[in-house]
């Protein structure tokens, strides 16, 4: 089924191990590219969690960010880094020599600096499971989102592809009795310019024109498109590639359409199809 690359999910989960939070967020792409944010701590799980989402995303921009914090312990005090705190300040007393006008060192900022507050390395046996359980839950929240998003989009690719239909159709009713007005038309004014004229060379100008003003190629392939659009909505799985590939072919024999037309009905024909075309390859820039 059609799915969109437009989604987003959030969940949350706590346990003895701590409290985390997963964030994804899924925007267009023209192929899958995963970005995960984790803290330093849990670096480990990061090639998990991108087989996890590679497994049931297949195409889009994918922001995964988590957030983990573990439970303050009993102490109820923060445990200090001293010894990394003394070699900042020491350094930083270096520096601070060396400058005219030194800042006071901020006590908060110090603390901020990577490694000055100890924190245990979570149990990976401890928390691997319940964090991926956190991804999974957030996926299915964003798969859900972007069926839902899908469609709709299915739902409007549709209705664009049956008028196109329409307009194909009534293209091909109508050739033979656009080809015969102009072949009179033609004929009648051919006659007017001269009284005595060669109607073996008449016929034969008359056919090459004809052959070369005929669409029937391309609205043959045009209909052969158009189903083909059709068939691929019914499919499952990713389908967006397929689908714009399809755009690009029916725009062109469209073009082609509007430059063979020498009737109003065929170039108003293509222009519809075009204007269709666009919305229609709009809505696909969407679809995984």
């Amino acid at each position: 089924m059609i799915k969109s690359m437009t989604s987003y999910g959030r969940a949350e989960h706590s346990g003895e191990w701590g409290e985390a939070s997963c964030e994804i967020r899924s925007v267009n792409h023209r192929y899958l590219e995963m970005s995960i944010r984790l803290p330093e701590e849990l670096r480990l799980l990061e090639q998990a969690i991108r087989d996890v989402l590679s497994k049931q995303l297949k195409r889009g921009k994918i922001d995964c960010n988590i957030r983990y914090q573990q439970h303050e312990g009993s102490k109820g005090t923060l445990p200090v880094n001293k010894e990394l705190v003394k070699k900042i300040i020491e350094t930083a007393e270096k520096t601070n020599a060396q400058i005219t006008s030194p800042a006071p060192i901020n006590s908060l900022e110090l603390l901020r600096w990577p490694g000055v507050l100890d924190r245990d390395i979570p149990d990976p046996e401890a928390i691997n499971k319940p964090l991926l359980e956190l991804v999974n839950q957030t996926l299915v929240a964003v798969i859900d989102t972007r069926q839902r998003e899908g469609d709709k989009i299915r739902t409007m690719i549709m209705e664009r592809n049956k008028a196109a239909k329409i307009i194909v159709n009534c293209v091909r009713e109508q050739l033979p009795t656009i080809l015969d007005n102009i072949r009179e038309k033609l004929t009648l004014r051919v006659q007017k310019l001269s009284s005595a004229f060669d109607n073996d060379r008449l016929e034969q100008e008359l056919l090459l024109l004809s052959q070369k003003m005929d669409v029937a190629e391309e609205i043959d392939r045009l209909d052969a498109h158009i189903d083909e659009v059709q068939r691929v909505l019914d499919q499952h799985g990713p389908v967006g590639r397929r689908l714009d590939f399809l755009m690009q072919e029916m725009n062109r024999e469209s073009n082609t359409l509007g430059s063979k037309s020498i009737h109003l009905d065929t170039t108003k024909a293509s222009v519809d199809l075009k204007v269709l075309i666009e919305q229609m390859r709009e809505q696909i820039q969407n679809i995984e």
